[in-house]
């Protein structure tokens, strides 16, 4: 068993999530300590203008390396570690851009630069052998979730909402199917930020007092993406321009209503794909903490609709645990994308391990 670190900034950009486990790449023996460090709102705005970019990223990988780094620095110290108790650190980076048809995605961090200056060994680049593979390389958490979920009854699914949705269904013998669903936060953050200036809908109160245009959300799911069979992933930014051309006069009560109903049927037509209705719904990421979300998932969707902490998981630190155990399994040479997660033709490992030689 090994104490990894892993850490994620995701596509809602809410900033750094620093987790630790004790794994061996197999099964996870504990979840220790969780922090998150909020990115202040001049540089979440700096990241937020490279998204769709595949290069011209001036010294915006050296900053968000240096911030990572920082966070790694202060996760010790408040936790009460020291550097020589960790063996391995799991960094995901931030993904700028994602065209896995393409053979392409781009998660901006030095995994180099961050092993010499914090002393431990780190694996990142966790997507791209996938991509390369022909794979979405998206999303990654699937075997995680299989392996923390031993106990709860299946069919299972896994529902993250973070910027974008993704679900893991497994079924009753572990078997794993996973894909984006849709949007998740990020339209509705978008659409408060730019008509009110807050970051993002705090638990859904500007939609709850909106009413939903039915006609845009039927029109919404007409996008090609919800009739591609799984698996599939999104670009954070793949159905901005359509959904907000949709709902461009309404106002920002009845759009962020809207957008939140965009966000609720991509997740209630995910089930058609799944091969058997899933008993449970285990809710994930920052979405859960959206009422009107979680009160229109009860409504309409299949079976027992639970938060995170209702079995007893961190809702925030999933995703950054995640990458800790994809670290761990990276180094063992296990695989960590599947034909059923991402759609490559064999399961396969990835993650490129950088070496601390400052490690004492």
């Amino acid at each position: 068993m090994k104490l990894v670190i892993g850490l994620m900034s995701g596509t809602s950009l809410d900033g750094i999530d620093v987790a630790l486990i004790r794994s061996d790449g197999e099964s996870v023996d504990e979840c220790l300590g969780f922090q998150s460090y909020p990115y202040d709102e001049e540089f979440r705005t700096l990241v937020q203008s490279s998204f769709g970019k595949k290069d011209g990223f001036g010294d915006l990988e050296e900053q968000i390396t240096h911030r990572h780094i920082q966070a790694v620095e202060r996760f010790l110290q408040t936790e009460g570690y020291s550097r020589q108790e960790i063996d391995l650190i799991g960094f995901h980076g931030q993904t700028v851009f994602h065209e896995p048809e393409n053979k392409l995605t781009i998660q901006l961090g030095n995994g180099a630069e961050m092993a010499r200056a914090v002393g431990i060994d780190v694996v990142n680049d966790l997507r791209t052998a996938d991509v390369l593979a022909g794979g979405q390389g998206a999303p990654l958490v699937p075997v995680f979730h299989e392996a923390i979920t031993k106990d709860i009854s299946r069919p299972l699914a896994i529902l993250n909402l973070g910027g974008v949705g993704n679900v893991t269904w497994i079924g009753p013998d572990g078997e794993l199917l996973a894909f984006d669903t849709g949007p998740a936060n990020a339209l509705v953050d978008d659409w408060v930020k730019q008509h009110t200036g807050k970051a993002f809908d705090e638990k859904g109160a500007i939609a709850a007092s909106g009413d939903i245009h039915d006609d845009a959300v039927n029109t919404f799911m007409t996008h090609p993406y919800f009739s591609k069979p799984a698996p599939k992933s999104l670009d954070r930014d793949e159905f901005k321009k359509i959904a907000f051309e949709l709902i461009d006069d309404l106002s920002v009560e009845d759009g962020a209503a809207t957008l939140t109903a965009f966000t609720v049927a991509s997740v209630m037509k995910a089930q058609d794909a799944f091969p058997y209705l899933a008993e449970n719904w285990i809710v994930c990421g920052g979405g859960r903490l959206n009422r009107s979300m979680m009160s229109a998932f009860n409504a309409y969707l299949y079976g027992q609709i639970m938060s995170a902490e209702h079995v007893g998981w961190n809702g925030d630190a999933i995703e950054a645990q995640a990458f800790a155990y994809l670290a761990a399994r990276s180094v063992k040479g296990l695989p960590i994308t599947f034909s059923g997660t991402t759609g490559v033709k064999e399961p396969m490992t990835g993650g490129v391990l950088h070496s601390s030689s400052a490690r004492d």
